[in-house]
């Protein structure tokens, strides 16, 4: 027995490191999932290099009045104004804005899915132009409200004309503007930039660098995402 107690030592050892090898693989996770359904990405945010006219914070924050950070949670969607779920989405990124003020920004880009939405590019082309008048925000929220009223339309170009002006736009820079190369090399920009972010379909949410996982990609996903990189950024 004693010639074979020192196998036996090195056994149960072995045995022992593998087991807490595996424990903790188990509760870490891999560190790939940080949870509320964020995956970790790699890439450099596209935060810095959006569009200026980003969205203007809301009221003080009704979730986590008290919590100061020590920059904001930064949410970009990748959108199409014609796509169902991104309409779905827009109301709830209104109320996010709102109940969470300055601790979120929100952040805009096109991606529009033009072989299934045959208005969708116009649709960006109308924001973009809204853009060069410093009403990006104001154009944005008409085509996701009044989604059904243009979608279907052989030609929606008037009645983006017809938001142009109930928006007080000067009409002959935004008809020229609607049809600029400078948009389309925006729009394509934002395309590139996506892609190159593993975005596929619409709408795709990041959450800092966090891709938010589609079915998370609602109300409840958005708002334990936020609130898991609100803590990680709370100043004591």
């Amino acid at each position: 027995m004693k010639r074979y107690l020192p196998f036996i030592i090195i056994v149960l050892v072995l045995v022992a490191v593998i087991g807490i090898f595996a424990f903790k693989l188990r509760s870490g996770n891999g560190g790939g999932d940080l949870g509320a359904g964020l995956t970790n990405s790699n890439q450099p945010s596209p935060a810095a290099t959006a569009a200026p006219n980003q969205a203007t914070p809301g009221s003080a924050g009704l979730i986590r009045p008290n919590v100061k950070v020590s920059s904001p949670v930064v949410l970009e969607e990748y959108g199409d104004y014609q796509c169902p779920p991104c309409g779905q989405l827009y109301p709830e990124l209104k109320q996010i804005e709102h109940e969470y003020g300055n601790q979120v920004q929100i952040v805009f880009h096109h991606f529009p899915l033009t072989k299934m939405h045959k208005n969708a590019m116009a649709a960006a082309h109308a924001a973009e132009a809204a853009r060069n008048q410093n009403k990006f925000w104001e154009m944005h929220d008409r085509l996701y409200r009044n989604q059904k009223e243009w979608a279907d339309l052989d030609d929606p170009r008037p009645v983006f004309i017809s938001y142009a002006r109930q928006l007080g736009f000067n009409l002959d820079q935004f008809k020229q503007d609607m049809e600029s190369n400078q948009i389309d090399q925006r729009i394509s920009a934002d395309i590139q930039r996506g892609e190159s972010m593993g975005v596929t379909g619409t709408p795709t949410v990041f959450l800092d660098t966090h891709m938010l996982r589609y079915e998370a990609t609602n109300a409840d996903g958005l708002r334990r995402g936020i609130n898991v990189l609100l803590e990680r950024k709370a100043i004591s």
